[in-house]
């Protein structure tokens, strides 16, 4: 049975995360990283999730299927999910609180974006399976010095 319901506009793109742990997991989504649930589904303990700024994921307890290969932690290996968010403070203060730590501290980052640099205040933790989660807040874009 699923309880709540889907988002009134889907992500482009979702990631859609094996956790070992739902239960932590889910915590870990629904308190300091501040998401709240679309919709899930108890019985396959399965979640839908939706950040206030937009961001969408699901997170879902492994059941052996589509794993493409050995799932060891952590289990993000090659690759980072980013998570853009109107107050990027607000949510380390939170990721803090709860005790967590951070893989990379808060920081202001400005990048090459092609004919300007794009800056954001941004830090990288780690969530409960090691999947690399980077929550950034766009700053602005200057010209290249």
């Amino acid at each position: 049975m699923v309880t709540g319901s889907p988002p009134a506009r889907w992500a482009n793109l979702m990631a859609e995360m094996m956790v070992q742990d739902y239960a932590r997991s889910f915590a870990f989504w629904t308190g300091p990283m501040g998401f709240a649930v679309a919709f899930t589904r108890p019985a396959q303990k399965l979640a839908c999730l939706i950040h206030p700024d937009g961001a969408q994921i699901m997170i879902y307890e492994r059941d052996g299927d589509w794993e493409t290969g050995a799932m060891e932690p952590p289990f993000s290996r090659g690759a980072v999910i980013q998570v853009y968010v109107s107050d990027v403070n607000r949510i380390a203060q939170a990721v803090q609180a709860a005790d967590l730590p951070f893989y990379v501290a808060l920081r202001e980052k400005w990048r090459d974006w092609g004919d300007r640099l794009g800056g954001q205040r941004e830090f990288l933790v780690q969530d409960p399976d090691g999947y690399l989660i980077m929550v950034a807040q766009r700053i602005g874009e200057r010209p290249f010095p």
